[in-house]
């Protein structure tokens, strides 16, 4: 049986305390690999290798760092089939999904701030009179810290640790316990790059000992985080008291907003893809579909219809849709927001039960669920679900979906759908969220900021957003005398 083992200092070891967690694949419901039940040891153990690389990692060239992520982003791109396989395994999303978006988009994190840094320029500021000049320099943090989620798993840890290192830090990163499989994967290929030993460090490991090691640590000096807003919260409590960096990337409970004057044929498409990409465990998902009372009984219909389409299988078979959730008990979390959809009135129009595969009977799998409901202030409405499951509900005026919209704690993202420019403009100012995609969804350009508002976090990450949070602003100022 494979065991995932911590990275530190460049080489692969086993726990201090020789313990281990059960990796399950969710396809089949099997346990397939053992992962390192780090402690506080060792993350203390990564923080004294990060801590030494610093000293000549922070010194290094702009160019030379450049240059060792390109070849990660090449060796990532040639292990693409060996990744996407992995991530498909230790995940259950489908390998096609693995293959066309984790697995790439990885390989272009790494890409991105390759050469992002080497554009990263400081400021001057004459003040003309004074005879002074003001200049700002953009120094590296020292060791910072690295925690990624569990559904979009080497996607969201390069998104992290890619900048980072990108500005000069060093690094101990926590993966998912859910889904380490590609983080221990990304080890081998950064010791193949030349990337120096303590550089990147990736220690495994639960929530409340290896995570609450590094978040309480004195001496690591800034914390990104992607994960649920209660765990947010957590973190910010302890954290911030220690006048650590914090940026939080929370929740979601996206709103979908269609007008009467969409291009339908594509918002029906896109939407079908907004609702179910990656069993809907995408923080991105827009799992609350508002729709114009013109088109709602026309679109209630169709979506139906192109749902049953989806096909719920095997992630390694190519027709397969849907794959299978992450864990049986974040499936049965899923299916007891389901059950209580049913008890505050909801309407169940398609789906809601769980579906056996031949050959994979204790798969979690659930099918895609469509709710339409009649209150948005109900529970199935306002709360994070994160699975196969959206409702839909009528509008009948622009006002009223804007206040529906914004009725929620979350303010991540809104997508709109109208081809009224006026609308457009009024409705992308008035959103409580960090993200509008207008005729589109998940269309994301690396130089833009990302994150959100309200309970959806604290911070942008993202182009340079990401890299001014990895470093810390100095000014220096000169007077001169004239001649």
């Amino acid at each position: 049986m494979i065991k995932v083992l911590n990275y530190i200092n460049g080489s692969y070891c086993e726990p201090i305390s020789g313990k281990w967690l059960d990796n399950y694949n969710p396809s089949n419901g099997e346990v397939y690999s053992k992962i390192a039940k780090s402690e506080a040891r060792d993350i203390e153990q990564a923080y004294v290798a990060a801590k030494e690389a610093f000293k000549s990692w922070s010194n290094t060239t702009i160019d030379e760092r450049s240059r060792i992520m390109l070849k990660i982003a090449d060796l990532i791109e040639d292990n693409l089939l060996k990744l996407a396989n992995a991530e498909a395994m230790d995940n259950g999303k489908p390998l096609s999904l693995a293959l066309t978006v984790d697995i790439p988009r990885a390989s272009s994190n790494f890409r991105f701030f390759a050469n992002a840094i080497t554009q990263f320029s400081s400021e001057a500021h004459e003040s003309v009179g004074l005879n002074t000049m003001n200049f700002t320099l953009r120094q590296p943090i020292g060791v910072v810290g690295c925690i990624s989620p569990w559904n979009l798993p080497l996607y969201l840890f390069t998104w992290k640790i890619a900048p980072a290192i990108a500005a000069g830090n060093t690094v101990v990163a926590k993966p998912s316990e859910v889904t380490p499989m590609t983080a221990f994967l990304l080890g081998e290929i950064c010791t193949k790059a030349g990337l120096p030993k303590g550089v990147l460090n990736i220690v495994h490991g639960e929530g409340p000992t290896a995570g609450q090691a590094i978040i309480e640590h004195p001496e690591i000096k800034a914390i990104s985080f992607t994960g649920g807003t209660k765990t947010g919260e957590h973190i910010a409590r302890t954290a911030a008291p220690m006048f650590k960096k914090l940026s939080l990337e929370l929740g979601g409970k996206n709103p979908n907003l269609i007008f009467a004057d969409c291009d339908y044929d594509k918002m029906l498409a896109v939407t079908v893809r907004s609702s179910f990409a990656n069993q809907g465990q995408i923080c991105l998902c827009g799992s609350r579909i508002f729709v114009e009372k013109p088109i709602y009984e026309k679109f209630k219909k169709d979506f139906v219809a192109k749902v049953k389409e989806l096909k719920v299988g095997d992630p390694f078979e190519a027709s397969s849709n849907i794959g299978a959730l992450v864990s049986k008990s974040h499936m049965e979390k899923v299916q007891s927001y389901i059950k209580l959809a049913e008890e505050e009135g909801g309407k169940i129009l398609y789906g809601g039960k769980r579906v056996t595969v031949k050959g994979l009977e204790n798969g979690y799998y659930l099918e895609p669920t469509i709710v339409e409901v009649y209150d948005d202030q109900c529970r199935v409405n306002q709360e994070e679900i994160f699975g196969p499951v959206v409702t839909i509900m009528p509008f009948e005026r622009e006002e009223e979906a804007l206040k529906m919209a914004n009725s929620v704690k979350y303010g991540l993202s809104s997508t709109l759908w109208t081809t009224n420019i006026n609308r457009t403009m009024r409705m992308s100012k008035k959103l409580e969220v960090g993200i509008v995609w207008v005729n589109t969804w998940l269309n994301r350009d690396l130089r833009t900021p990302f994150g959100g508002t309200k309970n959806s976090g604290v911070g942008r990450e993202g182009g340079f957003e990401a890299l001014r949070f990895f470093t810390e602003a100095k000014n220096v100022c000169i007077a001169y005398e004239d001649e």
